[in-house]
């Protein structure tokens, strides 16, 4: 049997049993988070037996996480991403160490690999035919590559406002693909009221509890990729609120199990056109639906369905939210990739521009040890960066219009 003690409700605390409940809690609704019995994952899970499992993927870390140990797993290799030590953007803005993690090196180039890898291994338990969940694009073509790697059916809810590049990967991997003439909330919505009707396994984020237990093997990974001594702040994105929680989570579980000593502070990042969760931090708690309307669309959310474990996640780790301008970030794509060869998408960038308004305001310690999480690779939208570029130099075929064109160029770069 799994390691899972109860799903508790996040909302109003009510304990459910193990198969008492599938996705949400039954007295209110609320989100579920599964408990473990840490003893018995302290017996199957420790330093040396890590360290001699040369499985290199979320998989190492079974005891942890909601899944049979006999359970068949899907065969692509998530996880294990790396991790750069950045040193010349710690020197540019005084911290001792600034670390990013790159997880757009998964399979379909993005974090959320991880929570519908570990969807797909339940819907495989539960024999489920059909899978499908709500999206900004990210989460549908994970869903939809690791559905593809093991045959399973997934129907995939979408903006129509979603990147080009995202579609297009979820028609390339098979997927039935809902394009909703409307917000990621109300995609999400849709999404929701067809699995009920016609019986699909439901992965999206804010409902189905396991999400946020796929998210939380980026940080299992991060403290074992440092030696198990985790960084002092994590940066990272924020839309749902899932992927927060979820890293929050993993730290608190390598706490229990005696693998580190110290949690790092969590710090979430938002534009400020959709910024609902750093909105609730910085007044009373309680995320309220917002309007969404910023060009990152992976973080283009008005209604955070994990606000509550987002919230608590900064809150109890004494970090702090936020919001960074779309000027801000598209910026920071460009500069992220000139100091360190490592090209993200918009929402990804969001923690680098949090960081560095954090470090201008005087707002990071400089004997800190910092980590970006990355959680998307640049190529998802090309159009998100191309607006942080000048368009190339363009000649004719003969080296004498190139040397023109170059002096040219070198005055125009001079002067800006």
């Amino acid at each position: 049997m799994s390691n899972i003690l109860s799903l508790n409700c996040v909302e109003c605390g009510r304990s459910h049993r193990v198969g008492e409940v599938e996705y949400v809690c039954q007295t209110c609704e609320g989100n579920l988070d599964v408990q473990y019995d840490y003893e018995k994952a302290r017996s199957e899970l420790n330093k040396n037996t890590l360290a001699c499992d040369h499985n290199f993927t979320i998989w190492r870390y079974r005891p942890l996480l909601p899944i049979e140990p006999e359970s068949q797993v899907p065969p692509l290799t998530v996880g294990w991403t790396p991790i750069y030590n950045c040193s010349r953007i710690a020197e540019r803005y005084q911290v001792r160490q600034l670390l990013i993690k790159d997880d757009g090196r998964n399979p379909t180039a993005s974090y959320k690999d991880r929570p519908s890898a570990l969807a797909v291994a339940r819907a495989m338990e539960a024999d489920a035919k059909t899978i499908t969940t709500a999206s900004s694009g990210n989460a549908g073509s994970a869903l939809a590559g690791i559905c593809a790697s093991v045959g399973m059916e997934s129907v995939i809810f979408v903006p129509v406002s979603a990147p080009p590049a995202k579609i297009a990967q979820l028609q390339i991997y098979g997927a039935i693909v809902v394009l909703v003439e409307g917000s990621y909330d109300e995609a999400y919505d849709l999404c929701l009221e067809a699995s009920k009707r016609f019986g699909w396994y439901q992965r999206s984020t804010g409902y189905n509890p396991f999400t946020r237990e796929g998210k939380k093997t980026a940080a299992l990974e991060i403290s074992e990729q440092l030696g198990w001594d985790p960084p002092d702040t994590v940066i990272v994105s924020m839309g749902d609120g899932n992927i927060i929680s979820g890293l929050w989570k993993g730290f608190k579980d390598l706490v229990q199990l005696g693998f580190i000593d110290m949690r790092p502070q969590m710090i979430g990042v938002q534009s400020t056109a959709a910024s609902a969760v750093v909105d609730a931090v910085a007044g009373d708690g309680k995320a309220r639906e917002a309007p969404a309307n910023t060009r990152a669309d992976s973080i283009n959310v008005g209604k955070p369905r994990d606000a509550t474990m987002a919230i608590r996640a900064i809150q109890e780790s004494g970090g702090r939210g936020v919001k960074v301008s779309d000027d801000e970030i598209v910026r920071a794509i460009t500069e992220l990739a000139r100091y360190t060869g490592v090209f993200v998408e918009p929402a990804a960038a969001a923690a680098y521009a949090g960081f560095i308004k954090l470090s201008e305001d005087s707002l990071i310690d400089r004997d800190q040890r910092v980590l970006l999480m990355l959680t998307g690779n640049g190529l998802k939208d090309i159009d998100g960066a191309r607006g942080a570029i000048r368009e190339p130099m363009r000649v004719s075929p003969k080296i004498d219009l190139l040397e023109l064109e170059a002096r040219v160029a070198s005055t125009r770069d001079s002067r800006n």
